[in-house]
């Protein structure tokens, strides 16, 4: 029978799913599947979240891959925990070198902005601190998959071969070979439905487990990356990989209306949201779909996005503290300058002082809030022959403005877009939502956790709802299904509004919420991707 997989002429509509003794979502079927295996087989919420990262790398390679980075939100054992496994820029590498090529800004493809991946050494701790399963055995989904094959979902397919024409506009067959034999077998990416395996990609993940991801650090497999690197006059090499470890950092929050909303600290760019929701909280709504409360939205993201890009960087190398930029007397300050036409953002001086993501719940009441990418569709590009591993290109982040406090330089992580999100009330877990891609990010938090709180929308009603993203100035940009009322009303508040073909660069995430009373979990997963809520 013939059809497209992309084409719906009718609306369509989710319900919001309910579980007791655990729940997965995320942007595919077979990731979630593989991590409420997990659950049934006597693991935990921890568990879950590595079979279905792990899963992830295989089944949506386009977003995210073995040589990405990670960031998790874990609440575990009545607290909550925050991981940084996001890698630092290579030791041999140098501002003065990539100036030095003709590079007046970092570039998107190649050797130059790939930094030490963090995502194996994410699985390898998050496993050992608080799982209860053997990595062995919670990447074996992700290992079966990539060795026996899958059917390609939809929005992946579409996804996969822009990111194709990208890397094979380039030019480069040598550099790019690899990834072309992986990717493209034959010339060309797997269509919709169709099966597509990578042996080298099982064989890596097989290594990662049995070695609790040492291989890929200190072992055959950063011999490989070394290789790889060298041949092609790259700077990344095994002594950076030997060198690196992941971070346990606490985790930032603003009370947001009796709700703690929390984020991990920079150099992740999650203090944006909270900058943005500390000036909302200040500022009443009546209803959400208004053009008040969209412009008042609007305008406090584009002011944490001004402070955002000015200030995070590496928290060794910011000007600023993250308390400063959260005070109340700066939040204060900052919304004053919200008034009823679009303002041109500029940041402030405080007072001194290409990605998944997933959610996953247990019945325990353990919650994990979990985000992995490489960076753009399929990051720099390079797959380390044989492997099957992409490796990221979060490096294109840095500044070459040596006057800017995110400039590059060895060994420092660049300002990072991927954000995992959890909230909580009373000391108690609400729980843990995400939206992914880019920028996006921050707005998107703003904008499902003000659906959630402000407005009481459920989960899948607080993906559901149409959203807006600020591009630069006094530009934003709107879905194709944003009411033309509330754009036309945002045009007149000084507005420039563009209308989007599609809705791929608005984010897509998911939601669970837990219940303190009866421990019920209540789930939401994105419209706008392949999305898949199991429950058990």
């Amino acid at each position: 029978m013939q059809y497209d997989a992309l084409y719906y002429p009718y609306p369509s509509r989710r319900m919001v799913h309910y579980a007791n003794r655990g729940m997965v979502s995320t942007t595919q079927p077979l990731a979630a599947e593989a991590g409420l295996d997990m659950l049934k087989r006597g693991g935990n919420a921890i568990d879950a979240a590595i079979a279905t990262a792990a899963c992830l790398t295989v089944v949506e390679p386009n977003s995210n891959s073995i040589g990405g980075d990670t960031f998790a939100l874990v609440w575990t054992q009545g607290k909550l925990h925050g991981l940084n496994a996001s890698g630092p820029s290579p030791g041999a590498i140098s501002l003065e070198q990539v100036r030095a090529a003709g590079h007046e800004k970092m570039p998107t493809y190649g050797l130059l902005p790939v930094t030490v991946p963090g995502t194996p050494a994410s699985w390898a701790i998050l496993s050992e601190r608080f799982g209860r399963l053997p990595l062995s055995e919670v990447l074996a989904p992700a290992i079966r998959y990539a060795e026996e094959g899958f059917p390609v979902s939809p929005t992946i397919s579409s996804y996969w071969n822009l990111g194709y024409h990208n890397i094979k506009a380039l030019n480069d067959e040598v550099l790019y070979r690899s990834w072309m034999e992986v990717f493209a077998p034959g010339g060309r990416t797997p269509r919709s439905g169709e099966l597509w395996r990578s042996p080298g990609h099982a064989q890596t993940l097989r290594s990662i487990a049995e070695t609790n991801a040492e291989s890929f650090y200190r072992g055959e497999l950063a011999d490989r990356i070394d290789a790889f690197f060298r041949e092609h006059g790259g700077y990344l090499s095994k002594e950076d990989l030997a060198a690196y470890s992941p971070e346990w950092m606490e985790p930032i929050s603003v009370n947001y209306r009796g709700y703690d909303v929390w984020e991990m600290p920079p150099n992740g760019q999650g203090l944006i949201a909270l900058m943005a929701l500390n000036v909302l909280k200040g500022l009443d709504f009546d209803a959400k779909d208004t053009p008040e409360t969209l412009h008042k939205q609007i305008e406090a993201v584009k002011l944490a996005y001004a402070d955002g890009l000015r200030y995070i960087t590496d928290p060794r190398n910011m000007e600023v503290t993250v308390e400063e930029l959260l005070s109340e007397t700066y939040a204060a300050q900052r919304r004053s300058l919200i008034g009823t036409e679009a303002l041109m953002p500029a940041p402030g001086e405080p007072p001194k002082g290409g990605t998944v993501y997933l959610a996953a719940a247990d019945g325990e009441g353990n919650m994990v809030s979990f985000i992995q990418s490489h960076s753009g569709d399929f990051g720099s590009g390079l797959v380390i022959p044989g492997t099957g591993i992409c490796m990221q290109n979060r490096g294109a982040g840095f500044s070459l403005d040596p006057n800017h406090p995110n400039v590059l330089a060895p060994r420092k992580k660049t300002y990072h877009t991927i954000i995992p999100g959890f909230i909580t009330k009373d000391d108690q877990p609400v729980g843990c939502f995400g939206v992914m891609c880019g920028s996006i990010q921050p707005q998107a938090h703003v904008q499902v956790v003000m659906n959630a709180i402000d407005f009481h929308l459920n989960p899948q009603a607080s993906l559901d709802a149409p959203r807006w993203r600020w591009l630069r100035e006094k530009t934003i940009e709107v879905e194709p299904q944003f009411p033309d009322h509330l754009a036309q009303a945002l045009s007149r508040k000084g507005h420039n509004v563009q209308r989007a073909l599609d809705s791929g660069m608005f984010g897509r995430g998911q939601m669970i919420w837990r219940d303190p009373e009866t421990g019920v979990l209540a789930g939401g997963t994105e419209p706008r991707a392949d999305g898949h809520v199991a429950v058990w």
